[in-house]
């Protein structure tokens, strides 16, 4: 088609032609999907492709290493980013091993 003949159809036959195209890209991304799917089970020897994914580890609780001396309810186990109140009193000059439970 020429562009010029889109201009001159109406805004409900180019609805229909779009409702065509929508259609006729679904059936052959179905038709494409199960070709894919199909050589994927014959590469993997015949695993599924829609597996559901196995849950994380459970990893071991881990216990806290470092406690603020001012409130004591602020803990930290050594792993991640260090809190805030570590970091500032590192910068103020006290050693890590100051804050060891």
């Amino acid at each position: 088609m020429n562009k010029n003949d889109f201009k001159s159809l109406s805004l409900d036959r180019l609805w229909e032609l779009r409702e065509e195209i929508v259609a006729a890209l679904a059936a052959k991304m179905i038709a494409e999907k199960s070709v894919l799917e199909d050589r994927l089970r014959k590469l993997n020897g015949h695993a599924q492709v829609d597996q559901i994914p196995k849950a994380r580890r459970s990893y071991p609780t881990v216990f806290p290493k470092y406690r603020n001396p001012n409130q004591s309810s602020e803990t930290w186990a050594g792993r991640g980013k260090k809190p805030r109140w570590l970091t500032a009193a590192l910068k103020s000059g006290k050693r890590l091993d100051d804050f060891r439970i």
